[in-house]
């Protein structure tokens, strides 16, 4: 690919950040109104140029499903962004000051990061969330989808930068890689200078490219390897239903359940009403959980370490809160782990041990979203510990910024 024009391209957008940082609340605000309201007045247009890349999709699964736009994915869209307009703004939001015996006034403030660079594939919504949560927090918004999803993304990429114009900010605020090429990815992953954070949304092959070849710094939305442990105390009526909605509301995304663990003691009762429920999934099962579902296929070590992302759930029978923790952190990707107990002390010690972007109690994992935890939208689930965890939104979009105010105090 032709690496100046990239790099033309992102010194545009990097002098579109400058703008956007300094832009006011209302401005800022009001872009997203546009966007919201264009979304809703050419949704048939947008689901027509959708449609026709989900016919010429060679495969189905998880890809399909991330590629496809419908009415109430569309809706889901207009909602976030409109709740990611009314949330507080985070800029200059005072995080502490303090008054220093010389008398300096200190205080550290929010700011915009800048450029965010995000690597997806498909997700067409992802292209929406994630130059609303941009543009609220000040950052310009650099993206890099699939090219399987490039039409969808133009037509909103557009409808981003008509906004931009319209309340007198740069149209590269929001800008997208024409350029869908393995070659260009890696290129984009290493504009230092231009990018002040770069975050990928998508399988193992794309996150080992980030960290063989990215030079700049970035947050990993990495694999979602969920479990959950159903506790001897659990209400067992209430477990079958999370489980099922973990597993089957929608199965190719990371906060999705992969792996159930079942305490012995309830293990007769629960395995055989949960198969019966989840008749559309294929249960692969430790030898323990066999014993009560003699026809689901044995599991294998590889299959508590994956992430399905289909209609697939391991399940493995455990004596013990220790041996559910234990396997936890053995092949646990460190997103969502939730627990289902009636055991307030095993609750608290789930909480307290298993070391993860997010823990659940007594709740389906599908609750790990930016939307879902009050934060309108994200731009991915951080499951590293430095700078971001967890979902990202718009507070996880700034970084600090040291204000000292004195008198003429010299030291």
């Amino acid at each position: 690919m032709d690496t100046s024009t990239l790099a033309t391209q992102g010194a545009s957008v990097r002098a579109a950040s400058r703008s956007l940082a300094q832009a006011s609340d209302a401005t800022r605000r009001a872009v997203l109104g546009r966007v919201a309201d264009q979304l809703e007045q050419r949704q048939s247009e947008l689901l027509a140029v959708n449609a026709r890349e989900v016919a010429d999709y060679p495969d189905g699964g998880a890809g399909l499903d991330r590629l496809v736009l419908t009415e109430a994915r569309v809706a889901g869209m207009v909602e976030a962004l409109r709740a990611i307009a009314d949330s507080p703004d985070p800029l200059f939001e005072s995080v502490d000051r303090d008054v220093r015996p010389n008398g300096l006034r200190v205080e550290r403030v929010r700011v915009p990061l800048g450029v965010i660079g995000v690597v997806y594939e498909n997700r067409p919504n992802v292209t929406s969330d994630v130059a609303g949560l941009c543009v609220r927090s000040g950052n310009a918004a650099f993206l890099r989808g699939s090219s399987s999803a490039i039409e969808s993304n133009r037509f909103i990429v557009a409808l981003w930068r008509e906004a931009l114009v319209a309340e007198g900010l740069a149209p590269d605020g929001v800008a997208m890689v024409e350029d869908p090429s393995h070659d260009a990815a890696i290129a984009f992953m290493q504009l230092a200078g231009v990018l002040d954070c770069l975050i990928p949304r998508g399988g193992p092959s794309l996150i080992a490219a980030m960290r063989e070849h990215a030079r700049v710094p970035y947050v990993l939305d990495g694999d979602g390897n969920c479990h959950i442990f159903v506790d001897e105390s659990a209400n067992l009526d209430q477990a079958v239903a999370i489980v099922d909605n973990a597993k089957t509301s929608r199965p190719g995304v990371c906060n999705a359940v992969e792996t159930v663990l079942v305490h012995r003691g309830v293990a007769s009762t629960f395995l055989p009403s949960l198969a019966e429920r989840l008749a559309s999934v294929e249960l692969r099962v430790d030898d323990r959980a066999g014993e009560f579902l003699p026809g689901a296929r044995r599991a294998t070590e590889d299959d508590f370490a994956r992430e399905f992302l289909d209609l697939i759930l391991a399940v493995k029978v455990v004596d013990s809160l220790d041996e559910a923790i234990e396997h936890v952190a053995r092949y646990g990707t460190g997103h969502s782990e939730a627990i289902l107990t009636e055991d307030a002390a095993h609750a608290d010690e789930w909480v307290r041990r298993v070391d993860a972007a997010a823990v659940l109690v007594n709740a389906s994992t599908r609750f790990i979203d930016g939307g879902e935890l009050g934060l309108g939208g994200e731009v991915g689930i951080s499951t590293q510990k430095l700078h971001a965890r967890g979902p990202m939104g718009l507070r996880e979009l700034t970084c600090l910024k040291w204000v000292v105010r004195g008198e003429g105090q010299v030291r």
